[in-house]
């Protein structure tokens, strides 16, 4: 892509900021366009946005209108997540909230698994406009599913705009987003952009949250936050998206760049972390139905094994690592996202009202995002200070032994530097697996947060 459209590094980077930054602006207000529009007519224009604009993406003729044309592609894609989990929810009867938070679960958690499979097979046998090209067909089909079929719980009303609230939410939201994404890029706080984006999104955001709390009519309601079963979903969400994208950023890197898989083939190893999510959904899904074991049991299982499955995957990361050695801690971790998810997103939407589901799904579908973003930048800074670090460690160890390292790489200097340099790599992507695991394991503790509901009653009915 970068090479077709005469891009620098920086520039092609622009094009993955730009639809996370109007991603996440949108998600926030969902809700707010739902009961301003109708929900089906939102997600009917959501998706039909989203495809139109994927279609503009791929005719790009060059790199800003590319940028362009994925922000807008993210301001329509930030309406489909959770306007479809709360749909989802109404649709289905009362005593079938696990049937629908189990179909939705998968859809999320799958979604970043299957995009490098159908990425890598694009990208070694089509083009990169093809990328985008491939959202044309499920996205009129959807659109026109959800025009003629999809029926609104409550007519649109006409809502007052918050304009401030808006602006501030926009400026907070988007600062912090491009911080994320550039701050290792440009040496975090060292560059003054930087800097100048860490001070919009404090005052930003500082200020979003003083100006809804006090209007009378607000475009986010941050009282919904209140709800422990929302604002515990939120944190754990959080931790779903750390340890989802962190694993998920690293391993085609580690994949193709160390172990020299085809993106195709990469793609297809990530598929066994999706497998498990699948073929577990029924059975987690009817567990969840009868409430007769505590949902938050499911969670820390889910926990725990993320955390085994990637620390194990750390153990196993080697130079010349096969794929069937790599297979099984991913299927493991692939567990674990299965009995995380689904009962995580079961208990905080079936634990409100109807009227509130809304926001609870904009919330959690929000922590999820920005979870991945700031597991994205932590790894990112981490690698690359991981990976210097044990450069200079294994460059002293070899130049204190320069005739026995010569005499192992066949007496090149320069294939010894490569050797130091592919090892130093190793190692920090093993060091990172080793802090999404240990992140998995501490987020244990805080599934007690969690609102169990009372034992034997379909969640749904719990909610009152």
């Amino acid at each position: 892509m970068q090479g077709n459209l005469g891009a620098t590094l920086d520039e092609g980077a622009f094009v993955i900021t730009a639809y996370l930054v109007s991603n996440v602006i949108v998600i926030p207000l969902t809700p707010w366009f739902a009961e301003r529009f109708g929900r089906r007519q939102y997600l009917t224009i959501s998706i039909v946005g989203f495809t139109v604009a994927s279609v503009l993406c791929g005719f790009a003729w060059n790199i800003w209108a590319l940028i362009a044309m994925r922000f807008v592609q993210g301001f329509f894609g930030g309406g489909l997540i959770a306007t479809t989990q709360s749909a989802l929810r109404d649709l289905f009867p009362a005593e079938q909230a696990n049937v629908s938070q189990a179909i939705f679960g998968v859809c999320i958690a799958i979604g970043p698994i299957l995009g490098p499979l159908l990425g890598g097979i694009i990208v070694d046998d089509l083009s990169w406009p093809w990328i985008f090209f491939v959202n044309v067909v499920p996205g009129t089909i959807a659109g026109v599913v959800v025009a003629t079929m999809l029926r609104n719980p409550y007519e649109p009303k006409k809502l007052a705009v918050d304009g401030a609230g808006v602006a501030l939410l926009a400026f907070g939201i988007a600062a912090l987003q491009y911080m994320l994404d550039e701050g290792e890029r440009k040496d975090w706080f060292d560059s003054s952009i930087i800097r100048t984006c860490a001070f919009v999104t404090v005052v930003g955001l500082v200020g979003f949250v003083m100006r809804e709390v006090t209007a009378r009519k607000p475009i986010v309601d941050l009282r919904a936050l209140r709800d422990r079963s929302i604002w515990s979903g939120c944190l754990l969400g959080a931790g779903f998206g750390t340890t989802l994208i962190g694993v998920n950023f690293i391993l085609p890197q580690y994949l193709q760049g160390t172990l020299a898989f085809t993106p195709t083939l990469s793609g297809q190893y990530l598929l066994f972390r999706g497998v498990p999510v699948v073929l577990l959904a029924p059975a987690i899904g009817a567990i969840l139905g009868g409430n007769k074991i505590d949902p938050r049991w499911l969670i820390a299982f889910g926990l725990l094994c993320t955390g085994l499955g990637t620390g194990w995957l750390g153990t196993v990361t080697t130079s010349n690592s096969d794929f069937g050695t790599l297979v099984w801690p991913l299927v493991l971790a692939g567990v674990g996202t299965a009995f995380l998810i689904i009962p995580l997103l079961t208990v905080v939407v079936s634990s409100v009202s109807a009227d509130v589901a809304p926001a609870a799904s904009a919330f959690v579908t929000l922590s999820i995002q920005l979870g991945g973003s700031i597991s994205s930048a932590v790894v990112v800074t981490l690698l690359d200070r991981r990976q210097q670090w044990h450069a200079d460690i294994l460059a002293g160890y070899a130049g204190t032994r320069v005739p026995t390292a010569m005499r192992e790489v066949s007496g090149s200097i320069a294939s010894l530097v490569g050797l130091v340099r592919t090892q130093s790599f190793v190692l920090a992507y093993a060091d990172v697996a080793f802090l999404v695991s240990a992140v998995a394991f501490a987020l244990i503790p805080f599934v007690a947060i969690v609102r169990r509901p009372p034992k034997g009653v379909p969640l749904e009915a719990a909610s009152g």
